[in-house]
């Protein structure tokens, strides 16, 4: 009897031990989708309508690593300041664990954007872009993949020129602009 109530104990802290608190982009996102102060979008790899037979095989490669794109947006306004500055905190804070490797950084006082990534320099699995300026709002912008590279970011860019974007998928992201 003892040893079953041990295995149960066990199995129980496993788990919810292995359960994390700790706030991810993923989670945060969750959280944030049906918010009203947000506008949340995903975009997914068929967005682009390019003729395959024309890439190069760098470029089919990139298009290959890359799945999909996750897009959360705050807008802020005279009535969400306060939260706009708590939400605001609590994205650096998790772009502040170390999974997130910093690319890059810029901040003006008043504006501000980074670039992060997570995974190895040859395996990257996820980009992050976080843009942020004091009277307008938030983006956070998540571009999944699997075994990206910063190559095949600069071979995308060269597909997104030659591409058809279909422009519907975007439709919420253009009604954010126009406000």
């Amino acid at each position: 009897m003892k040893i079953i109530l041990f295995i149960i104990t066990l199995l129980f802290s496993l788990v919810f031990g292995s359960c994390s608190s700790e706030p991810t982009l993923q989670k945060y996102f969750v959280e944030n989708t049906e918010n009203k102060d947000f506008i949340a979008l995903d975009i997914s790899s068929n967005i682009l309508d390019v003729d395959k037979t024309k890439l190069t095989v760098v470029q089919k490669e990139a298009l290959q690593s890359f799945e999909k794109i996750n897009v959360l947006a705050f807008k802020l306004n005279d009535k969400n300041k306060s939260q706009f500055e708590a939400e605001r905190a609590k994205v650096n804070l998790i772009l502040k664990d170390p999974k997130y490797q910093q690319l890059m950084k810029f901040n003006s006082g008043k504006q501000g954007a980074s670039v992060t990534y997570v995974g190895t320099d040859d395996h990257i699995n996820e980009f992050v872009f976080f843009a942020n300026k004091n009277d307008a709002g938030f983006a956070v912008v998540r571009v999944l993949g699997k075994d990206m590279n910063p190559t095949h970011i600069m071979n995308m860019i060269s597909v997104l020129k030659e591409s058809k974007i279909d422009l519907e998928q975007l439709k919420p992201l253009q009604e954010l602009i126009k406000k």
